[in-house]
């Protein structure tokens, strides 16, 4: 049964036309600073790594936003190649700050074995106002597809297409929060004309692995590592983690090109994309930060070891 739940934008029953979507925008006001959290810390990486400008959205009086890409500084075509990906929902903070402190602390670990590309920030105006959404209410998540509605997507689209079919692994960072189920999943209803009902937040880490090609070995990998610096969410009692089957200890799959989802923009073989529960009280920010990095370093040595 799905319940109608109370959002204060637009008419029940009804989608959003670009009114109602000029109205969420208005509400959206920007809490954190992508300038000073984001562009600062990329500028101190400059001798260390390559900064590669990639794009500009530009979003009206909200500003220009610059996306940048790092780079392994001694970059090797010879080499495999993987993509590190975060801030594709901007209010999941940690698949930002957890793919900077990788870059910062380890990413030259892995200079002369393997090219990494960092993407830390898909979504900057998100990342400014916590916000799933760009501001034309429109998912970035569902929307890595042909001719995309978002420039986000887009964005990145156009960036990694000349490499594409080159990545060995691609890792997408991201957080489910309390806020999926207080806010996101009712607003998402009232865009859609639609009703909703809570699906509840797994208390811990979990990834989603692609139906297309779990690579279930690969997922248990970085499971065993996370594991190490916070806990891993268990099934709930239906043996589901929201809404899907549980396939092995804290693991989830979804059809990640199907549904238009970040995780499936490369062909690589190793793919899979991280859930961080940055609420829970069993776990603070670094230690979300520290479950990404951990994530992260876990999915490119399994992939140096196999590939």
């Amino acid at each position: 049964m799905t319940i109608p739940r109370f959002y204060p934008i637009g008419t029940p029953g009804q989608p959003w036309g670009e009114h109602e979507r000029a109205q969420w925008r208005a509400s959206q006001k920007a809490s954190r600073s992508y300038a000073a959290d984001v562009l600062a810390r990329i500028e101190k990486l400059r001798d260390s790594t390559d900064v590669v400008a990639y794009a500009a959205i530009d979003h009206g009086p909200d500003g220009s936003y610059p996306l940048y890409a790092l780079r392994s500084k001694q970059w090797d075509d010879a080499l495999p190649t993987a993509l590190v990906t975060g801030g594709v929902h901007g209010y999941e903070t940690s698949g930002v700050h957890g793919a900077l402190q990788f870059v910062e602390r380890h990413l030259a670990d892995y200079d002369g074995r393997i090219n990494v590309l960092v993407v830390p920030c898909v979504s900057p105006w998100a990342y400014e106002r916590v916000q799933r959404w760009n501001p034309h209410a429109i998912d970035p998540n569902r929307n890595f597809v042909a001719d995309s509605p978002c420039a986000e997507s887009a964005a990145l689209l156009n960036f990694i297409a000349p490499m594409a079919d080159r990545f060995v692994l691609h890792i997408d960072l991201h957080e489910t929060t309390d806020s999926d189920d207080s806010e996101f999943r009712p607003a998402k209803a009232a865009r859609d004309g639609k009703g909703t009902e809570p699906e509840g937040i797994p208390d811990g880490f979990y990834l989603v692995g692609d139906t297309e090609d779990p690579q279930p070995a690969f997922q248990q990998a970085i499971i065993a590592e996370v594991e190490k610096v916070t806990h891993i969410a268990p099934a709930d009692e239906k043996g589901e983690i929201i809404g899907s089957k549980v396939v092995a200890h804290g693991v989830i799959n979804y059809p990640c090109r199907d549904l238009g989802l970040c995780a499936g923009i490369t062909r690589a073989k190793y793919r899979s994309t991280t859930e961080v529960y940055p609420d829970s009280p069993r776990a603070t920010p670094q230690q979300c930060n520290d479950a990404q990095v951990a994530a992260v370093r876990a999915a490119l040595d399994y992939a140096l070891a196999h590939c």
